[in-house]
């Protein structure tokens, strides 16, 4: 089944029991008392350098402890940021290193996203019964609290009970007039009593979370860099990007997956407006595998795809990822004593697997991109130009061999 939300939970603690990590939990769990006294920055400017290291993440490749360290710094990133009596415009080394290192591995800016604040931040309260209001937490907050909890936990059980539309509009994405017309209507009613249920979970959003309450004590901590008046100048990551400030836009719902994915497999397109422009942009900050998801069916085509198969002793499972039905990673999983997968073993085809490094200039615009496998070999580039507007007007496509194989350029934008 096609979702943007795992089917298995994040990792609420990390399997290595290293110090820097350790450090890492201790201060995202201490988030809400630091802020209710005002010592967050205090606790962070007396650590040294690399006390929140990531090092033996990255190196051993562990996913869910790699985005569960995401969704911490990022917690604590921006608890430093906006926890004190006015904004910090400087990030400490001690932070900035360990997460520009992770968004990079992982594809996407070092801001607070969608991805951690929702998609990698939650449990399931019991693990026996399925994702619902009733039955999920928050591994991370800032202040804490009813509003805040419920806020984020609306969206996560939003995206789950998306899941049923996403697969069914994959599903439709691949029919043509070949197809009975049955199956057309299947799939289409599937969607819509999909996304009848997300509107109904959505609905629920003023039962638990006050409007008052979400504007003054949950979105200040989720602001950004770009377009912020009180950060003009930018953020800077200490000793990161040449000390040259940084900008990115902040934490939205606009950056989940799920309509981008619908009006792609549906074939539903907008006007070329500034709203469709910053919507484009808020694409940077999904997980590139939901982004090339999106890409691909606007594209006429599917080719990412993830299986997870269950030993039948009840022992663990395996995790495949596929491209074109090709198996390009297997990952086994043992469950422990209180049923957590613990990752046993990886398999990986260095052959086939690229990677995507993504390159921002001062203002958070996407400069360029380069792909390459994980052996090293190029797979091309691509550039881009933007107007006064920060609106994209070029983009032009490179080959491995450095040739121009595409141009493109908006012509109409006023």
């Amino acid at each position: 089944m096609h979702t943007f939300l795992s089917k298995t939970p994040p990792l609420r603690d990390y399997i290595l029991k290293k110090k820097s990590l350790l450090n890492i939990t201790e201060i995202a769990n201490e988030l809400p008392k630091l802020l209710l006294t005002n010592n967050v920055q205090n606790k962070i400017n007396k650590l040294k350098v690399n006390e929140l290291s990531v090092d033996i993440l990255l190196k051993n490749k562990s996913e869910k402890e790699i985005n569960l360290a995401m969704s911490h710094l990022s917690f604590i990133a921006h608890a430093f940021m906006w926890g004190g009596n006015k904004p910090e415009k400087i990030l400490p080394e001690v932070i900035s290193k360990p997460w520009v290192k992770l968004s990079k591995y992982l594809g996407r800016p070092p801001i607070l996203s969608y991805a951690s604040y929702c998609l990698d931040n939650w449990y399931k309260v019991n693990q026996k019964e399925p994702i619902s209001l009733d039955n999920v937490a928050l591994i991370n907050n800032f202040l804490g609290g009813v509003d805040e909890d419920w806020f984020v936990t609306i969206h996560v059980c939003i995206e789950d009970a998306a899941g049923d539309a996403i697969d069914a509009a994959y599903k439709l994405s691949k029919l043509n007039e070949s197809n009975d017309v049955d199956d057309f209507n299947t799939n289409l009613k599937k969607i819509l009593t999909s996304l009848k249920n997300v509107n109904n979970i959505f609905s629920k959003m003023p039962e638990k979370c006050d409007p008052y309450i979400y504007y003054h004590r949950v979105r200040p901590y989720i602001f950004g860099t770009k377009d912020n008046p009180d950060l003009k100048q930018g953020l800077i990551y200490e000793n990161q990007f040449n000390n040259k400030p940084q900008f990115y836009r902040g934490e939205t719902g606009a950056q989940s997956s799920i309509i981008p994915f619908l009006d792609g497999a549906l074939g539903i397109y907008h006007s070329n407006d500034n709203l469709r422009h910053y919507l484009n942009e808020m694409r940077d900050y999904m997980p590139p595998k939901h982004r090339k998801m999106i890409e691909d069916v606007e594209n006429g085509e599917m080719v990412w795809a993830e299986k997870y198969v269950y030993f039948e002793d009840g022992s663990g499972f395996e995790h495949r990822e596929l491209y074109n039905n090709y198996c390009l990673t297997i990952t086994s999983y043992d469950f422990d004593s209180l049923k957590t997968p613990v990752k046993r073993k990886e398999y990986c085809d260095p052959s086939v697997i690229f990677q995507t490094i993504y390159f921002h200039d001062a203002n958070g615009n996407l400069t360029h991109e380069t792909t390459s496998g994980y052996l090293g070999a190029s797979k091309g580039s691509k550039k881009y130009e933007y107007d006064s507007y920060n609106r994209k007007i070029k983009e032009i496509v490179y080959n491995e061999k450095g040739e121009l194989k595409k141009l493109f350029e908006e012509k109409k934008l006023i």
